[in-house]
């Protein structure tokens, strides 16, 4: 199997995985009664009809690179790859609408904070280079929730949806630059823990990129020709986020 096709699989079965455990967890309210014989901490919490709060959290921002088989005259076959990811920083508000006891709908307007460091490569050559792509994006996701019967003081739950972006930080002109604007598709899951006077949630998510976000519109590579190879090399690439948060409601 191509690494393209890889590519392309990996969400498809990390959705279906979701999928699962969504089923699973429609399956929990029988379990549920069971467990909540004993004192409940805030046992009315999730009759209101609106939820607000706030988040802090860790991601870490990868990109997927296709590329087009491009080969300068000298024979030239620029690829580009990212090593390893590096933590970033992100914050998030949360508003949330009760719409029945299993779905609510989510907004969850944040910063969110991170670099991916690409390498550029000719084997023909040996020529390598690198570059530190350095993001802020401005970013408003739209998530339907789906939680299962509360059991005792905890309630797990799976999420869906979609986050349009902005990268709000300075453009470089490096090798490749990026667009300022990305929607994405986000999948995961998370629990309620119900404290004495707060609900602390955290939640693991995975956010894939469903547009090219790279700039190929470079005028300013002009009299650069290496960079411009470089550009000519990739056919698209999307970006891919974890997203690790903790909500306080």
């Amino acid at each position: 199997m191509s690494l393209k096709t890889k590519t392309y699989l990996f969400p498809v079965r990390l959705v279906m995985a979701v999928a699962i455990v969504a089923a699973l967890l429609s399956a929990l309210p029988a379990s549920a009664k069971k467990l909540n014989d004993k004192v409940l901490n805030r046992p009315y919490a999730d009759m209101r009809r609106f939820h607000l709060g706030f988040s802090v959290g860790m991601n870490t921002f990868g990109m997927s690179f296709h590329h087009n088989g491009f080969i300068t005259e000298d024979g030239q076959a620029w690829f580009m790859s990212q090593p390893s990811y590096n933590p970033g920083f992100c914050v998030n508000g949360l508003a949330e609408l009760r719409l029945n006891n299993y779905f609510s709908l989510r907004v969850s307007p944040g910063l969110w904070f991170g670099n991916r460091v690409i390498d550029f490569y000719d084997t023909a050559n040996d020529v390598r280079e690198r570059q530190d792509l350095k993001s802020a994006y401005l970013v408003l996701p739209v998530e339907l929730k789906f939680a299962a019967q509360r059991m005792r003081n905890l309630r797990p739950y799976v999420i869906g949806g979609v986050i349009p972006s902005i990268d709000v930080a300075k453009k470089n002109t490096d090798f490749i630059k990026t667009k300022s604007s990305e929607f994405m598709l986000s999948v995961g899951f998370g629990c309620d823990i119900y404290l004495p006077y707060f609900k602390l949630i955290p939640e693991l998510k995975f956010c894939f990129g469903l547009t090219d976000c790279i700039n190929h519109n470079r005028p300013d590579l002009v009299d650069d020709p290496l960079r411009t190879n470089v550009n000519l090399s990739v056919k698209r690439a999307t970006t891919q986020m974890v997203v690790l948060s903790f909500y306080f409601e």
